[in-house]
């Protein structure tokens, strides 16, 4: 079989949840798609997946279908099937711990809060895959955080966060041409 590359966009499924702050990594998969021409196919593995090619790199782009706290039982089936090393995995996800417009780009680390991450640490029994955390900022005044994330970009947060996806993309665009270290020295740091 060939080597595979998995890239994972967290976000929940369902029309009411397209726009949020949570989605930014299904947008980031979406553009990746876009971009590379491949198309989201039918549910495999509680996952939508789009198979392609990407730097000379054989992908799969996928959104998992399970709702953000259960990630990583997607994320688990499709590296089982597919043979796909943790090393070979890159998961987007929004952080709330990081200000809106910034990027992060990570080897390895704790799930920091974030659901869709903690599932997946906790189905592939480690902390050892890649990360790029898109900051959204948190939420403002006493507004609860869940709350938050479920909540449109709006105004100039908007255009930030239409930035930051397109960010995002260059970067896994970078993890799969030239490496990790090179992603993170390139792509770290506030965009827009």
């Amino acid at each position: 079989m060939t080597e595979r590359f998995l890239i994972v966009g967290l976000g929940n499924i369902g029309k009411e949840y397209a726009n949020t702050r949570h989605n930014i990594g299904f947008w980031v998969a979406d553009e990746l798609a876009r971009r590379y021409t491949m198309t989201f196919g039918s549910k495999e593995r509680k996952a939508v997946c789009a198979d392609g090619t990407i730097a000379d790199k054989r992908v799969l782009v996928v959104k998992p279908q399970t709702y953000m706290n259960l990630s990583g039982e997607a994320v688990r089936s499709l590296a089982d099937f597919y043979k796909i090393p943790n090393a070979q995995i890159i998961v987007i996800h929004d952080d709330l711990d990081l200000p809106l417009g910034t990027l992060r780009i990570r080897a390895t680390g704790s799930a920091g809060g974030q659901n869709g991450v903690k599932s997946i640490i906790q189905h592939l029994g480690t902390q050892d895959f890649a990360r790029v955390r898109c900051g959204i900022g948190r939420p403002p005044g006493k507004l609860d955080p869940s709350a938050y994330v479920l909540q449109p970009f709006g105004g100039d947060d908007a255009i930030t966060a239409a930035i930051l996806r397109d960010h995002a993309a260059n970067a896994v665009e970078t993890w799969l041409r030239e490496g990790l270290e090179l992603a993170m020295t390139r792509h770290n740091g506030t965009v827009g």
